[in-house]
C-alpha cells in the first residue's frame, strides 16, 4: 500500500500555505490497531489526519501537537498526536461505536462525537504546553478544527477533512485539506480561495479516484500562482517505550506498587503489573524486581 503523504505549497505572493495530505495507510494502521467501526474509523481518521497536517507545521524538531475531544457522543474520547514530522498515533474511547447512517447513507460522525469541546494541546519540550479549547460545533471535526484555528490563533482557515470505509471496514480513502491566510493577504486570492473551497467538500473521493496530493492542491489553488514546497512521507507511529511505562508506575510510590502486587497475588496470579499502551496496544509486564528494585536502600 503507498506511504501516507503531506504536499506543501505556498502561494507565490505569500498569501496563503495549504497542506494536502493523503491518509490512507496511517488509517488503516489505526484501524488494524483499534479494530474500530466504520464511524469510529472515519472521525479517528479525520483526527488523524488533522493533527499530522497541524503537525507537519511546527517548528522545532522536539516539538509535538495533540487533538483531542472531549464530549458526550458513543465515541467517548478521541486522541490523536503527531510529531514534527507528521507521524502520528491515535485512540479512540468506544472503537465499537456506530450509531446508524444518515438520511444521505453516509456515516454519522456528528452524533457519534455529540456534543463537548475540542482541544489542542502545543508542547515545545521547554516550558509549559500551550492549551486552546473550543466547543464542538458539528462533530464532523473539519469545521471544529477552522473554529479553533479561528477563535483560539485567530487564523483564517479552510479545512476539510474525508475517510472512506469500504465494504470489509478497511479504509478506502483518506485525506485532507488545511489552507491558512497569511499575514496581509491579498483580498484578490482570498476570493480565489473562498471560492475554490467549494470543491474540497469530497476530499476523499478525489483520493479514491487516484489523484495526487499536488492535484489536490491544484484545486485548492485554482487560478492562483503556488510554488510546492516540499512532499513528505507520514505514518501512524507510536513512540511508546518501556522504560516510559516504568517511571510512571514508580510514581504511584512503593506502598502502593506493593498493593497492586498483592492484589494479583490474592487473585492467584503472578505478581507482576502488565500495562498496555492505549495507542498501539503493545503489552508492557514488569516484575515484582524490577518494579520494587528502585525503592532498595
Amino acid at each position: 500500500m503507498e506511504q501516507s503523504k503531506i504536499f506543501r505549497a505556498m502561494t507565490r505572493d505569500g498569501s496563503a500555505r495549504v497542506i494536502v495530505i493523503n491518509s490512507r495507510n496511517m488509517v488503516n494502521e489505526a484501524i488494524k490497531v483499534h479494530k474500530t467501526s466504520p464511524t469510529a474509523s472515519a472521525a479517528l481518521g479525520r483526527l488523524l489526519s488533522a493533527a499530522s497536517m497541524m503537525g507537519s507545521l511546527m517548528g522545532e524538531k522536539n516539538n509535538t501537537i495533540t487533538l483531542g475531544i472531549n464530549s458526550d457522543g458513543e465515541l467517548g474520547k478521541l486522541i490523536a498526536v503527531s510529531d514534527y514530522y507528521g507521524n502520528v498515533k491515535g485512540y479512540v474511547e468506544n472503537p465499537l461505536a456506530n450509531p446508524p447512517k444518515k438520511p444521505n447513507g453516509k456515516l454519522d460522525v456528528g452524533t457519534a462525537v455529540g456534543q463537548g469541546y475540542l482541544y489542542v494541546v502545543r508542547e515545545d519540550g521547554v516550558g509549559a504546553p500551550h492549551t486552546g479549547t473550543v466547543e464542538i460545533q458539528s462533530g464532523e471535526i473539519a469545521e471544529d478544527i477552522t473554529r479553533y484555528f479561528a477563535e483560539s490563533e485567530q487564523i483564517p482557515t479552510v479545512c476539510s477533512l474525508g475517510v472512506l470505509v469500504d465494504v470489509d471496514y478497511t479504509c478506502l480513502a483518506a485525506g485532507g485539506v488545511l489552507i491558512q491566510l497569511l499575514p496581509f493577504a491579498d483580498e484578490s486570492v482570498i476570493t480565489l480561495l473562498e471560492r475554490n473551497a467549494s470543491d474540497l467538500v469530497n476530499i476523499s473521493r478525489y483520493f479514491r479516484d487516484g489523484l495526487s496530493c499536488e492535484e489536490i492542491a491544484q484545486i485548492a489553488l485554482r487560478d492562483i500562482p503556488y510554488d510546492p514546497f516540499d512532499e513528505i512521507e507520514v505514518d501512524y507511529l507510536c513512540d511508546c517505550k518501556r522504560d516510559r511505562f516504568l517511571s510512571s508506575i514508580h510514581k504511584l510510590g512503593e506502598k502502593e506498587i506493593r498493593t497492586m502486587l498483592d492484589e494479583q497475588e490474592a487473585e492467584g496470579k503472578v505478581r507482576e503489573l502488565e500495562v498496555k499502551c492505549r495507542f498501539c496496544n503493545k503489552n508492557y509486564v514488569f516484575d515484582e524486581k524490577t518494579l520494587l528494585s528502585k525503592f532498595k536502600k
